[in-house]
């Protein structure tokens, strides 16, 4: 898997693993064969709000991780308890398709996961009852673009899996097939 190039992992899904996949579930249609559509990386940050630094900080630091500059979200409503006004600046995020996605997902399932101490795999929970995938990481250091040197706050970050699965059975044998480590 080492020797191949990044995009081995696009390649081999169309090749091998949609045939596979096909088979296993008993689906007659090869286009009818769950895919991956989109990865979303999504980042609330910290004290954005307070302090205008924090939001380019992360911004730079998502923009290493995915390989693309993040938009920047905001308020969609005022929580007084927050101190958080309606159209404030509060968080980043990131649309991968094609290549780009396949690549970041191959970084995650080979380098990332294998990176984590005391890793035993990622829940089957966390499903959302259509077949997509949603997983959270407390920092972003686990990237290995990210030197945690020049980081002063921790920041933690949610990536959803967007599949074509039309249930949990299928979006979990594609990801499975696809490299994703799941708990025993």
């Amino acid at each position: 898997m080492r020797g191949r190039d990044m995009n081995s992992l696009q390649t081999r899904y169309k090749e091998e693993i949609a045939k596979n996949l096909q088979t296993e579930l008993g689906i007659k249609n090869f286009h009818a064969v769950p895919a991956l559509s989109k990865i979303v990386v999504n980042m609330g940050v910290k004290d954005a709000v307070a302090d205008k630094k924090n939001m380019e900080k992360a911004a730079e630091i998502m923009s290493l991780i995915t390989g693309q500059k993040p938009k920047i979200m905001k308020a969609k409503k005022s929580i007084s308890a927050f101190k958080l006004r309606e159209g404030d600046e509060i968080g980043l995020m990131v649309t991968l398709r094609g290549k780009r996605m396949y690549d970041f997902y191959q970084k995650l399932v080979t380098i990332v996961f294998p990176r984590l101490r005391d890793f035993h795999g990622v829940k089957k929970e966390s499903f959302d009852g259509k077949g997509n995938y949603t997983l959270g990481f407390a920092e972003g250091t686990v990237f290995p673009e990210i030197d945690p040197s020049e980081i002063e706050r921790a920041q933690g970050l949610e990536i959803s899996i967007a599949t074509t699965a039309k249930n949990n059975e299928q979006g979990y044998a594609l990801l499975k097939a696809l490299g994703m480590p799941f708990r025993k």
